[in-house]
């Protein structure tokens, strides 16, 4: 049984190796070129951002980017008056989630909580939450009209005094057996510019092509989707990982499966990141927002481009659960089978 095990596992860590190495294959792997570490930047002309779509050149270069890194940046694409309007709500929503201790939403550690947006009409910004660029991008990645189903927000918190900073372990979300294509894009939104100092993601560039045999933990534990120490180590010394800068009004698209880990935030302010999910149009997965029925209208017009199932409820009722709503391992990523 022990040679069994042991077999077992080699496979495991063959399966992982070889999995990564698809990211290694091209031109830059032949002549060992270094790959950059820091995530490619697109920013859209005047014209692009006033007509909310991106010409056929940076289209292409966000699909390139998304396949070759799993995650690729849209600058400048986001009105500022709507994130602060958002922002200045979601802090001190934070701050109360932060109150809760060891009883709130943390995904890891208690410097890293998940909240819900307000789902009600007066802090529903389209150019936010159903940015049309970002929707252009999703679509020509996973298929015409897909599906969102999934919206939340990562909060770094500034430490408590007395507490030290703390990051999460590297790990994936898509801590589950999945497809080995592109079949889930996040839309992460910073309320805010996001720096090192106030805990931008960590970032592991070309990881999106590895599969669940790198994780430790199953789906469903509280510290699910973590990657082996010995892949990381391997990792690092093929394309490292880094912690960018991205500005305010930024959107940035990330492959569900890459390799990514929340940092400490050691400023003085909270540092809000929306993340908002599509799943492509074949993809199974049962989940459904949950929105005030004044949003009804904002979504008016948008099913020919995305697909959104909802249980709408009256405001009242959201404004008084949605701070109180499932995190982390209660939403499910994966598709019924």
């Amino acid at each position: 049984m022990r040679a069994l095990s042991k077999t077992s596992d080699s496979l495991l860590r063959q399966r992982a190796a070889i999995s990564l190495s698809c990211s290694h294959r091209g031109l830059a792997s032949l002549t060992r070129e270094p790959q950059p570490t820091h995530p490619f930047v697109i920013r859209p002309s005047e014209a692009e951002v006033r007509n909310s779509l991106l010409a056929p050149r940076n289209l292409e270069l966000a699909v390139r980017h998304l396949h070759a890194d799993g995650l690729v940046v849209v600058e400048d694409v986001v009105p500022h008056k709507d994130l602060d309007t958002l922002n200045e709500k979601m802090v001190k929503d934070a701050r109360y989630l932060q109150s809760l201790g060891e009883k709130g939403p943390f995904n890891y550690n208690l410097g890293n909580l998940q909240q819900d947006p307000p789902p009600v009409a007066e802090y529903f910004y389209k150019s936010i939450f159903t940015n049309p660029i970002a929707t252009q991008i999703t679509s020509n990645v996973l298929g015409p009209r897909p599906k969102w189903t999934f919206c939340s927000a990562n909060s770094a918190m500034p430490p408590l005094p007395g507490a030290s900073p703390q990051r999460q372990p590297v790990h994936s979300d898509a801590d589950f057996a999945h497809p080995s294509h592109p079949f889930a894009l996040v839309t992460n939104i910073p309320l805010v510019s996001m720096t090192p100092e106030n805990g931008s993601t960590e970032l592991w560039l070309g990881t999106h092509t590895a599969d669940v045999s790198a994780q430790e933990g199953k789906h469903g534990e509280r510290a699910s989707g973590r990657i082996r120490e010995d892949l990381l180590a391997e990792r690092r010394g093929v394309r490292g990982p880094s912690q960018p800068d991205v500005k305010k009004g930024s959107i940035v698209l990330r492959d569900l499966r890459l390799w990514h880990a929340g940092m400490p935030n050691t400023s003085d302010e909270v540092r809000v990141m929306l993340a908002m999910i599509h799943f492509a149009p074949w993809y199974r997965n049962p989940m459904r927002l949950q929105l005030g029925e004044d949003v009804k209208g904002l979504l008016a017009g948008l099913e020919p481009h995305l697909e959104i199932p909802v249980n709408w409820a009256k405001n009242d009722e959201v404004w008084g659960s949605y701070l109180h709503r499932g995190f982390g391992n209660s939403y499910d990523f994966d598709q019924e089978k």
